[in-house]
């Protein structure tokens, strides 16, 4: 495929938080915070119950009621600070400190440390300066934390974002044939994350790109895609436009990716003046990432090329 089936994207936000100014949240949605209660387990025995006796049983649950509860609250403390904290590195694009940090949490039960987890290790594989065979291996890491997202809470839409993301990635490194093969499955879990939470302006923009790049396909990938499918996976430069217009209309401004793909598509669709107007934002766009300033090259040709 020309490209990638999904672009190596990350969005912003505003992330507000106690003692910290607003700042800048690539990937982020201002509407995921939630509240989260941890189950604890009995602290008392069987055979401890009934040699105690009903008095010091009643005792003993009362102590046990308040050790749950005082455990329950310490966990939920820390859990907020964890994530506050893995929020502002991620805004701050400190992708190694990030990375280690929700590496202690690999084995957690809990999708919000899961696909946050998924996510670093991405970002973490797109770095410059990473070596092929880590990178390999941090692209298949990251779709394992993804999966393991989804499997704990399947309502959960950045699991879903995330888990279509990164299958995509693992696609990269199992052939075309793979790749298009799993293009079903990755539409199908972008429609979820953005039926679960319409406001989140990257899961809009990804499934624009996904649109795209099967709206751009080339002639012998399309082969490739008919061997595989009766119906292979098909769009349009207009399915791709209109879900590139709804990200800013969810969220202004928020990607510079989403600008020069606005570009590209009315590019591709002959309105030359749509194109103008959009390659030059992402042209202006103020530079905070490494992909930022991609885009900003990539931006500058092609109006150089408009003339």
């Amino acid at each position: 495929m020309s490209g990638q089936v999904l672009p190596r994207c990350v969005s912003r936000t505003i992330l507000s938080a106690s003692g910290l100014k607003c700042v800048r949240v690539r990937g982020t949605n201002r509407n995921y915070w939630t509240h989260f209660r941890r189950n604890a387990s009995s602290l008392t025995g069987g055979r401890a119950a009934v040699l105690l006796g009903f008095p010091a049983l009643s005792c003993l649950l009362y102590e046990a009621h308040h050790r749950v509860q005082r455990s329950t609250v310490v966990y939920a403390l820390e859990k907020e600070e964890v994530l506050e904290q893995a929020d502002y590195l991620y805004s701050c694009a400190e992708t190694e400190k990030l990375y280690q940090l929700l590496l202690q949490y690999r084995n957690s039960d809990d999708t919000e440390f899961l696909w946050r987890l998924a996510r670093a290790s991405r970002d973490l594989s797109l770095l410059p300066d990473i070596a092929a065979d880590r990178k390999k291996q941090l692209v298949y890491e990251a779709f394992e934390y993804a999966k393991a997202a989804l499997e704990k809470n399947d309502n959960s839409f950045a699991a879903h974002k995330w888990y279509a993301i990164c299958i995509s990635d693992v696609g990269d490194y199992e052939g075309v044939k793979v790749k298009i093969g799993n293009s079903y499955i990755i539409r199908q879990h972008l429609e979820k994350a953005i039926e679960l939470n319409p406001k989140d302006a990257t899961s809009l923009h990804i499934l624009g790109y996904w649109c795209f790049a099967f709206a751009e396909l080339p002639w012998y990938q399309r082969k490739v895609a008919a061997v595989i499918f009766a119906s292979p996976p098909t769009s349009s430069y207009e399915e791709a436009l209109e879900f590139f217009l709804k990200a800013e209309e969810v969220d202004p401004n928020f990607y510079s990716k989403n600008m020069l793909m606005l570009g590209k598509t009315y590019l591709a669709m002959k309105e030359r003046e749509k194109a103008l107007l959009w390659l030059t934002k992402a042209k202006e766009y103020p530079p905070h990432t490494h992909e930022d300033k991609e885009v900003h090259k990539e931006a500058v040709d092609l109006l150089k090329k408009l003339g």
